[in-house]
């Protein structure tokens, strides 16, 4: 026995903004009724049942496999059947909603349902964005909890749909229904609030456009730029938010409610994140992910459930060849993937395509930030493969009287740069179903005797960040400028794909 919220009864609907209204109506209702639920708890109450509040759902059928003519790459089903997927935080995702919803009525002319799901919303997803349990609740009463609310439930969290390996089960009315989405709501949730964890700032805040970092050079630098855009009150950028929630607004524009509460960390978090705002969430997000795969995979695996239209790693590399300069520049178009953290869910042999639409924008930001053009280009810029591996300490490695070895393996490979995430974030894009790209300066050349020492590598990221930056800038902006529609890539969608971006 369980005490739930007043039933809202299940509606069709054939505009996209009535159904967005519906699931608002949905949402608020459940988790205002755990909010209340919860506060009496924390304030000493004995709740006498269980409480239980459930996300809302959209669905929708469909007897054939015609649809409506779409030159994206999403937006429909894949054939006959009935579709679903729960939903959650309408108030972040309200405009993707929105739009998910018009592609499915348009492509396939028929109505869609929303309603209340059976997925239970766990208590702590149901919290506001300050609000803290950790301090208000003895152990005991910690413990009680599990007894009387629905608490995280992994299995019903997993990314067997991503990964192309989730199998439908009949409900219990017999029907089986297939994902609409990639993520279900509660492992929409899960991510949400890890991203608060890793990088010290809202969900609310990231960008649809995104760069990854592993260099804090490149974050000092675009502190530098976002505050210089907010003194610029022609700026297309109007807040630039930092960890703790920090928020400048752009010069003219007043305060918001809530930017008061900001305060910098006494420490910044395991992957810090910063972002240049705009209204349309079309601005520019840039996270310093660290080193190693592990933390790409990590910082990627949360960003996805928002969505992003793009995201683009700039880095620093090893240079492969004799002809590469320390500066030097290396586009991606394929990856060999020694990193191993993504070996369970992409197999080896799903190979990573380069995406034009990426490459072209990176090609055209080198040219247009370095003022290069044809073989004078090509002098500071090599397309090719990057391997990444998860061993930092790859040189030590024993080369003699072993049946390979790693510069073997990368020479076989046609290898031009190695590091240690960039093909981590190609192939979670891939996995995801982001546009993703690859831009990488040669900052030593283990293999030729150029290793980084500490006064030449100093010197040597002051003098090339400024102009790294401003080039993946650049591309985002040109990508940006392109539309979404162009950007998002047929080459990302399986066979069965879901509807849902």
């Amino acid at each position: 026995m369980s005490i739930a919220p007043p039933y809202i009864a299940p509606s069709h609907f054939d505009d996209a903004d009535a159904a967005l209204a519906h699931v608002r109506g949905i949402y608020e209702s459940n988790v205002a009724h755990l909010r209340d639920a919860l506060g009496r708890f924390v304030a000493g109450e004995t709740l006498a049942t269980r409480v239980r509040a459930c996300y809302p759902y959209v669905r929708v059928r469909t007897d054939t496999v015609a649809r409506a003519d779409s030159r994206l790459s999403f937006g429909f089903v894949a054939g006959p059947g009935l579709f679903e997927t729960t939903l959650t935080r309408p108030d972040l995702f309200g405009n993707y909603y929105r739009q998910q919803f018009d592609l499915l009525l348009r492509n396939h002319q028929v109505s869609i349902e929303i309603g209340t799901s059976t997925q239970p919303i766990p208590v702590h997803f149901s919290l506001a964005d300050n609000d803290h349990l950790e301090g208000a609740l003895d152990p005991a009463r910690r413990l009680l909890m599990r007894d009387l609310f629905d608490l995280p439930d992994l299995a019903a969290m997993d990314d067997g749909i991503a990964n192309g390996t989730y199998e439908p089960e009949p409900g219990k009315d017999g029907k089986v229904r297939q994902p609409l989405s990639l993520f279900t709501a509660p492992r929409v949730d899960y991510s949400l609030h890890r991203l608060r964890h890793y990088t010290g700032t809202a969900p609310d805040h990231f960008q649809n456009f995104v760069l990854f970092t592993n260099y804090q050079f490149y974050i000092d630098e675009f502190v530098r730029l976002g505050h210089a855009a907010m003194s610029d009150p022609t700026s297309a950028y109007t807040a630039f938010v930092e960890p703790g929630g920090v928020i400048t607004r752009r010069k003219g524009l007043p305060a918001r409610d809530g930017d008061e509460l900001g305060r910098a960390p006494p420490r910044l978090p395991q992957m810090p994140a910063y972002h240049l705002l705009r209204d349309d969430r079309a601005g520019i997000t840039m996270v310093n992910i660290g080193v190693g795969p592990s933390n790409a995979k990590t910082i990627t695996d949360h960003i996805a459930v928002l969505r992003p239209h793009v995201w683009i790693m700039l880095g620093h590399c090893a240079g492969l060849r004799t002809t590469q300069q320390l500066g030097d520049y290396v586009l991606a178009h394929g990856y060999v993937r020694e990193d191993h953290v993504l070996d369970e869910d992409l197999p080896l042999w799903v190979p990573i395509p380069p995406l034009a639409e990426v490459q072209v924008a990176l090609e055209a930001a080198v040219a247009e930030v370095t003022q290069l053009q044809g073989y004078e280009l090509k002098r500071i810029m090599r397309t090719g493969t990057v391997a990444s591996t998860d061993n930092r300490n790859w040189e030590l490695l024993p080369s003699h009287h072993v049946a390979t070895t790693p510069d073997r393996r990368f020479s076989q490979s046609r290898a031009v740069a190695l590091d240690m995430e960039s093909a981590t974030i190609a192939a979670n894009g891939f996995r995801f179903r982001v546009p993703y790209g690859t831009l990488l300066c040669v900052s030593d050349k283990p293999l030729h005797g150029e290793i980084k020492l500490p006064g030449m590598a100093n010197h040597f990221y002051r003098e090339r960040v400024d102009q790294h930056l401003r080039i993946g800038i650049r591309a985002l902006e040109l990508l940006r400028e392109q539309g979404f529609d162009q950007l998002h890539s047929r080459k990302l969608r399986s066979f069965a794909e879901v509807a849902f971006q």
